[in-house]
């Protein structure tokens, strides 16, 4: 947390935030009592931060204590000659990227699930089918075993149309493939298919 860190972080997240143009030139900065609440510190630390960027020509404070920006190269500058350190700020910026494109591939594979089920005859005599995900938890008794090892759909009546591997996504996983801790697959079936998936993958356990 910036308040762990100190006036020395919260200076360089403001200067990131000048660099990113979320504070442009010319443009007045919150006034140090709403500065403290928004990084949850006192109005001193607020204090010392704005007092290094103003040494660094960032910022100027004039005698009413009104902050300016005056300078996005110098808050670069100040920016590299720090390591260039990732501020909470960008961290979030980032991390909203990352959201964005997770929904976005989210969309596809919902998408691209929908075209493989409208394509196939045999799962289109599935209906309803409720394409469903089921998580392989660390102690199922179906880590390391492959598919056709489990008897999947004799044991459940489900199809498996898909599988996701940490990022990696298998469409239509042959009967080889051997399932892991964390692995999710993508079934089909009728209105019970994830009970009966969910009780067989997590909750039976094959006898000793």
């Amino acid at each position: 947390m910036l308040e762990m860190a100190g006036y020395k972080s919260i200076a360089l997240d403001i200067a990131q935030r000048i660099v990113s143009g979320e504070f442009p030139i010319q443009s007045k900065i919150s006034g140090r009592t709403l500065l403290a609440s928004e990084y949850h510190v006192s109005p001193e630390t607020i204090r010392k931060a704005i007092g290094l960027l103003k040494d660094e020509n960032i910022v100027s404070v004039s005698q009413g204590k009104e902050i300016v920006i005056i300078s996005d190269q110098n808050a670069y500058d100040y920016i590299n000659r720090n390591n260039y350190l990732k501020s909470v700020y960008s961290l979030k910026q980032d991390l909203q990227q990352l959201l964005a494109q997770k929904k976005q591939i989210d969309s596809k594979f919902d998408a691209l699930l929908t075209e493989i089920i409208n394509t196939s005859d045999r799962l289109q005599n599935l209906k309803p089918y409720h394409p469903v995900e089921i998580k392989v938890s660390d102690e199922s008794h179906a880590v390391g075993k492959t598919i056709a090892n489990l008897q999947f759909w004799q044991n459940t009546g489900a199809t498996i149309v898909a599988l996701r591997r940490g990022t990696q996504v298998s469409i239509s996983p042959g009967p080889h493939v051997i399932l892991g801790v964390n692995d999710v697959i993508v079934v089909v079936g009728d209105g019970h298919v994830q009970e009966r998936t969910e009780r067989f993958i997590n909750e039976f356990q094959s006898e000793e």
